[in-house]
């Protein structure tokens, strides 16, 4: 069944932050199709549409929602790949040719990289070979509110200013509406709602669908709040008024790829600081701080719509190799073309679907399986919720789980709270003060007491040892599990 735009930006979710956010991931495909929509930050640091004036075209929106249309990603699959000779389908995966975990070797993709350097090495072949004229992707933006933006680059110069990993808001209207007003051939790169939102999109624009080439998607734990980056640079030590931009995803030497540090540079012109995440209280994947309430309503990890997919390896053989490696997706024969022309530049080992999914499976179970629990419990309420592949249910979900993703939630809501008290105190404190309690109840609740106890004694290592010691201890002792 079909919804509407306007049920998903004005349809309150009552279990979200202050029971008024809704199921808007603030993507943009509305505002790009109608100037009725205006996409702006809320207080909360999240994109979301709002409707300014009268929809031109009902419709048209409804069916580039990625929310709202009743195309999901199964069927935008099968139209893109399930014709391809030797293709696969998984439910997790969606539709797929070949699986691989590996890393560029060439011209320092790799260093420059998240995790292998694989998406923009790829990014730059597309551009070598001709095969795209332009990448639309996220780069640096203008000002400190606007860390990150989509732009378009035209060369691999350019494309190396946007490599790694922006865990901060964006939307694309403006973007989309530069490709419409320039001719040429793009690669677009994201996540797996916004590929999903220009995939909808290129079924009703002749004009992006003739000009949108290829799309790389990006595996996806959540989108977050620029209340991340901020929480990430003041508990780091810098005032909130001197943060210029935050490098998500700086490496450690000699550190395992989980290892990771933030940078983050200032305002005022002065040495940049870096801090292990390991150190910060808000870079827990799992916790979902900050997290835009419209992802705990999308069952998409591995944006199935794109043509390839990339990850980090969070695999244990894989995960103590400092430099990184990505998992990867390929679902469009013209991708793998382009792997086995340039496969000297690669490091590549063949992967399964069992394989990459294990690399998620975490993000797995809560988009599939919680979100059976998240669904049954609005519709027990009677409340409106997105169309989704996943039905409510509880079927398999024990008493146990059920309380862990209602406890997220709240783990979401007050993450939120936090750190508006903690603005409004000066004092970045009052967020740790404020949350330590709601975790412990969440640890309480979603382990067991064994797990919980070993658990903190590597917690307490992680923080007490220099960075890259526990892997080396493990290397030591035989490898530990594998």
């Amino acid at each position: 069944m079909s919804s509407t735009v306007e049920q998903v930006i004005q349809s309150p979710d009552k279990d979200a932050v202050g029971g008024t956010a809704t199921y808007c991931v603030g993507c943009g495909s509305c505002a790009y199709l109608d100037p009725a929509f205006n996409i702006a930050k809320s207080a909360d640091g999240c994109y979301q549409a709002s409707i300014q004036g009268s929809i031109a075209n009902e419709d048209a929106v409804n069916s580039a929602c990625p929310f709202a249309s009743s195309i999901n990603e199964d069927v935008l699959g099968a139209e893109l790949f399930s014709e391809q000779a030797d293709i696969h389908h998984d439910q997790y995966l969606g539709y797929w040719l070949n699986a691989y975990v590996g890393y560029t070797s060439a011209d320092g993709w790799r260093s420059r990289g998240s995790s292998g350097g694989m998406v923009s090495w790829l990014a730059s072949k597309m551009l070598e070979d001709g095969l795209v004229d332009a990448v639309i992707h996220v780069k640096d933006g203008p000002d400190p509110e606007h860390m990150y933006t989509y732009q378009v680059s035209h060369n691999v110069d350019e494309l190396k200013t946007g490599a790694k990993s922006k865990y901060y808001p964006v939307e694309m209207s403006e973007v989309l509406s530069y490709v419409h007003e320039h001719d040429g051939k793009y690669l677009f790169i994201g996540i797996p709602c916004f590929v999903k939102a220009v995939r909808l999109l290129c079924r009703q624009d002749e004009v992006l669908n003739k000009r949108i080439r290829y799309c790389i998607g990006l595996v996806c734990g959540h989108l977050k709040s620029d209340f991340f980056a901020k929480s990430e640079a003041w508990e780091s030590g810098v005032p909130l008024d001197n943060i210029a931009r935050v490098d998500f995803r700086h490496k450690t030497p000699g550190s395992p790829a989980s290892d990771y540090a933030v940078e983050v540079r200032l305002t005022d012109g002065e040495k940049p600081v870096i801090k292990r995440t390991a150190e910060l209280s808000t870079t827990n994947w799992g916790l979902g701080y900050f997290k835009y309430n419209a992802c705990d309503y999308c069952d998409d990890v591995l944006a199935e719509t794109a043509d390839v997919t990339f990850g980090d390896a969070w695999i244990p053989k894989y995960v103590n190799d400092g430099e990184g490696c990505n998992v990867i997706v390929v679902r469009n024969q013209e991708v793998q073309n382009l792997f086995d022309r340039h496969r000297s530049e690669l490091v590549l080992h063949d992967s399964d679907s069992a394989e990459v999914y294990q690399s998620q499976a975490g993000g797995f179970r809560h988009r599939r399986q919680g979100l059976a629990y998240r669904l049954y419990v609005h519709e027990q309420r009677g409340e409106w919720t997105p169309t989704k592949r996943v039905k409510p249910s509880l079927d398999g979900v024990s008493d146990r789980r059920q309380k862990t993703y209602a406890m997220r939630t709240v783990l979401k809501n007050e993450s939120f709270a936090a750190f508006r008290e903690a603005v409004k105190a000066n004092d970045f404190n009052e967020f740790k003060k404020h949350m330590k309690p709601i975790e412990h109840s969440y640890r309480r609740v979603s382990t067991s007491p064994k797990k919980r106890i070993i658990r903190a004694c590597k917690r307490i290592f992680k923080r007490v040892l220099p960075a890259g010691a526990v892997s080396r201890i493990k290397n030591l002792m035989g490898g530990g599990r594998s």
